[in-house]
């Protein structure tokens, strides 16, 4: 069971710094597309324009031509920022040819291929989630005490056993899964770790099962909480 599991979900080779990533549009309105893609944390391009207001704190650091190392670090390293914040830190890090800890996990995505199109689930270290659905509509849950953080963290927690056992992908970001599949995306400190194959085959997995059990969970009560 567990070489079935790595052979669906352990594909990375060890990259040290993100690769280009291109914009991909599985959704049918640009700014829904624009969420999905910002999900992932690979361009640091899409946060400049969604960020170009903030010139003070931690996104002046994140965003500058040639920010601060020691103060990266410690955005990095720092617990009670976003999840994507850090991943962002840390993408920075390693591009800068920065030696970063391994296999800390930052945030997971679920991506559902249904044949009406793409649902995707996004829970964050802190507790943030993000919600896209096939039609379009989205759902953003962020800050401390959200009706979701409690599931969103346990949601990485339980996937972090999946994390410790495979590596990164050191290539281009894959487009969303085909109908049929689940794509399960690790936001990591080293980078991206990813894993693919039929919803039935990783449903009965021992370590992507609970994955996405999980996921369905925050996903009830994250609809639940948009529907108060």
């Amino acid at each position: 069971m567990m070489k079935r599991l790595l052979a669906l979900l352990g594909i990375g080779r060890g990259a040290h710094t993100p690769a280009a990533s291109e914009f991909h549009r599985p959704y049918a309105e640009w700014h829904v597309n624009f969420l999905y893609n910002l999900l992932f944390c690979d361009d640091i391009a899409l946060f400049k324009n969604e960020n170009k207001t903030k010139e003070e704190g931690l996104w002046s650091v994140l965003l500058a031509d040639k920010p601060d190392l020691n103060v990266l670090q410690g955005i990095a390293e720092d617990e009670a920022n976003e999840g994507r914040v850090r991943a962002l830190a840390f993408n920075r890090l390693r591009a800068s040819g920065q030696n970063v800890p391994p296999k800390r996990l930052l945030g997971v995505i679920v991506e559902v291929a249904l044949q009406e199109g793409l649902d995707v689930m996004a829970a964050f270290a802190e507790g943030g989630v993000r919600y896209l659905n096939h039609s379009g509509k989205a759902a953003i849950f962020e800050g401390r005490g959200n009706p979701v953080e409690a599931l969103a963290k346990e949601l990485v927690a339980v996937a972090q056993p999946i994390v410790n056992q495979i590596g990164p992908w050191d290539a281009k970001r894959l487009p969303p899964p085909k109908p049929g599949n689940v794509r399960m995306t690790f936001l990591a400190s080293d980078g991206l770790y990813f894993g693919e194959g039929p919803f039935v085959v990783l449903q009965k997995d021992p370590m992507g099962g609970p994955v996405l059990e999980k996921t369905t969970q925050l996903l009830q009560r994250a609809v639940e909480a948009g529907l108060k």
